[in-house]
């Protein structure tokens, strides 16, 4: 009976307790950031990837997944860009235990970061409704 007993019996249950956000995965995510960067500048050759931006990292707390978030430059087609870094994810994560000497490299899950495309498409918006009232922007 003892080993099922919380810590204190004036806490929050288990799941309802909120805690700060670890450190270490926000030190790993960063970590890979850096790398999967610096990949993509010197070591990855692959045309559909010259443009492409790696935007944020989000790492799990048990270091186990990682969500990259990227965009890119110019006319290049998203399915693409995508098709691009499926294709070298392995590789991504050999050079990726290889710098960072992890244990155990989280699987990488490649999305689109919208956030670039949706904030030129606002102020877009906000120039055409500057236009139609006469006033700069």
């Amino acid at each position: 009976m003892a080993a099922g007993k919380a810590k204190s019996r004036f806490g929050l249950p288990a799941g309802l307790a909120r805690s700060a956000p670890k450190r270490r995965p926000i030190r790993v995510a960063d970590a890979i950031k850096g790398e999967i960067a610096s990949l993509l500048l010197r070591k990855i050759n692959d045309p559909r990837l010259l443009n492409v931006i790696i935007t944020s990292v989000e790492v799990s707390d048990d270091l186990s997944h990682a969500r990259v978030l990227y965009s890119f430059l110019g006319e290049v087609q998203a399915k693409d860009v995508a098709k691009g870094l499926e294709s070298c994810k392995g590789f991504i994560r050999t050079n990726l235990a290889r710098a960072l000497e992890l244990r155990h490299v989280p699987v990488l899950d490649f999305h689109l970061d919208l956030a670039g495309q949706k904030q030129a498409e606002m102020e877009q918006l906000l120039r055409e409704i500057a236009n139609e009232d006469g006033s700069s922007p």
